[in-house]
């Protein structure tokens, strides 16, 4: 694929903005139009549409104002209910008199149209068939407490359905992180531009059903204000993995090399071995200890399996591979250290998972390389950069961005809403579900990236194709057989399906 085919399936991608960026639109915005509550109107307005899509027969709505345009946005989308003939329950966290600028119009809008008030007390009921979280924007950059802390609580102790205006607030814009506590929404409707912040971290277990509004605001218009990241798109998978040549051959389709498997830990890389395999790399070699060998034949024969008993086994072996993989199951014994340090002498692309990066923190913690991708969850990259799995947490962005900038090549960090790194910017997958937290995941992951690299994918591609494909391949298994209870071993027959467009349900099945 060419460059520029590369820069039109990337595009198609939404942009993600950081809070003061999306500030900065909304300023330029009410400058061109002049009117800022105008502006307030159409995000109301959007809101209410929202929640009536999504809950057509609600009769009676609880909207928590706080004291900023978020409230605003409140106090208009109350306006609007009640205009439609609907019960409003308004609670409000700031006095009408102690408002300013357009939320005190918003709030004055709503009182005309008959909209009652009461001041936020610990206990008050909420009295609406769902509620309206309108209390905390975007700019919000510390730990909620006081008053809105107590009311965000009771909004998710009400177990009622929520709607969240721009964001669930507590919820950090930038980062996804929880500032304390959070507002447990079924629905955010987002306005002018997407947040990073609503992808990743603990942003899925917060924002719901995400229905993006741009209220007829182009962000991409503004040159200067360049996406802080993208979302994948489901797309690119078969833009990278077009149908293949009728007279293709397994030469075409490279030959990858598995290095893992310590004794007692051969499933990893077994795992890792059958999705690389599934994912179309013309060979498939893996490099275990001994004891492997057999068990690995009778499960996948098609796998050439090597009994190496330690790394100066593996010279002709690693040289005749086009790229390794080398981490599952690799355990952090003089086994795995000299298995790693064969593949770091072996000049190939390389895939790094597992204790293959809990060795490279222990002991190449210098080690910067261009032609690798590292997949670490939290706990594996927060001793990659010397800080706490917490930490890590608190600003997943920022933690991917630096450990790529130490390390090179691409980092993907993975958890909810993944993280991919590299040389041409960040990109978040908006795929996936709870049924991967189970054991050997990251296994299928690191053999998927290998097939990819395999195949001739440049770096940065195969690693947002391969987390796309292990995303949306755990969706497809997910609805046919359910979350709980998933393994990493049903995902590579559903990502073979899905890397063949118009075989089964294939692409389509995994982006409806």
């Amino acid at each position: 694929m060419s460059i520029e085919a590369f820069d039109h399936w990337e595009r198609r991608g939404r942009p993600l903005y950081r809070a003061e960026q999306v500030r900065e639109l909304d300023r330029r915005t009410i400058a061109e139009e002049g009117d800022g509550f105008a502006l307030m109107q159409r995000a109301a307005m959007a809101a209410w549409q929202g929640l009536k899509a999504r809950w057509p027969g609600a009769g009676t709505v609880t909207v928590l104002c706080g004291g900023g345009n978020n409230g605003g946005d409140g106090h208009v989308l109350a306006a609007l209910a009640a205009a439609e003939g609907r019960t409003v329950q308004r609670i409000l966290l700031k006095a009408v008199d102690d408002l300013t600028g357009d939320a005190r119009r918003a709030a004055e809008m709503a009182s005309a149209a008959g909209v009652g008030v009461e001041s936020w007390r610990p206990g008050l009921a909420l009295r609406g068939e769902l509620v309206v979280d309108a209390l905390l924007g975007t700019g919000l950059g510390g730990e909620v407490r006081g008053d809105i802390r107590d009311a965000i609580a009771a909004v998710n102790e009400s177990n009622l359905p929520v709607l969240a205006i721009d964001i669930p607030s507590g919820l950090h814009a930038d980062t996804g992180a929880v500032l304390g506590v959070a507002v447990r929404a079924t629905r955010t409707v987002t306005f002018i531009g997407d947040k990073l912040g609503l992808h990743t971290g603990a942003a899925p277990a917060h924002v719901g059903e995400l229905d993006f509004r741009s209220l007829g605001v182009d962000a991409e218009a503004q040159a200067d204000l360049l996406p802080a990241a993208r979302l994948l798109d489901a797309g690119l998978v078969g833009a990278w993995l077009p149908p293949r040549a009728r007279d293709a051959h397994k030469g075409d389709f490279g030959h990858a090399l598995i290095l893992g498997g310590a004794p007692g830990f051969g499933g990893a890389a077994l795992l890792a071995a059958e999705a690389c395999a599934r994912l179309g790399a013309g060979k498939v070699s893996l490099a275990t200890a001994p004891a492997h060998v057999t068990a690995s034949l009778v499960r996948r024969p098609e796998v050439m399996v090597h009994g190496v008993r330690g790394a100066a086994e593996l010279g002709e072996l690693a040289g005749h591979a086009g790229v390794l993989v080398v981490g599952p199951g690799l355990g952090q014994g003089s086994w795995g250290q000299g298995m790693l340090q064969a593949a770091l002498q072996a000049a190939r692309p390389l895939v790094v998972d597992a204790d293959g990066l809990n060795l490279l923190a222990a002991r190449w913690s210098g080690e910067r390389r261009d032609d690798w991708i590292l997949t670490p969850h939290p706990g594996e990259a927060a001793r990659l950069l010397g800080i706490s799995a917490a930490e890590v947490e608190t600003d997943r962005p920022a933690a991917v961005c630096e450990l790529q900038r130490r390390r090179g090549g691409v980092v993907v960090l993975k958890g909810a809403g993944t993280l991919v790194a590299g040389p041409e910017g960040l990109t978040v997958c908006p795929f996936g579900n709870p049924g991967m937290a189970s054991g050997g995941m990251g296994d299928a992951l690191s053999g998927i990236l290998g097939g990819l690299l395999a195949q001739g994918l440049p770096l940065e591609a195969a690693a947002r194709v391969g987390v796309l494909v292990h995303a949306l391949a755990a969706d497809m298994a997910a609805g046919d057989i359910g979350e709980r209870g998933l393994l990493a071993g049903d995902l590579a027959s559903y990502a073979q399906l899905l890397i063949n467009p118009g075989t089964g349900d294939g692409h389509a099945a995994a982006t409806r």
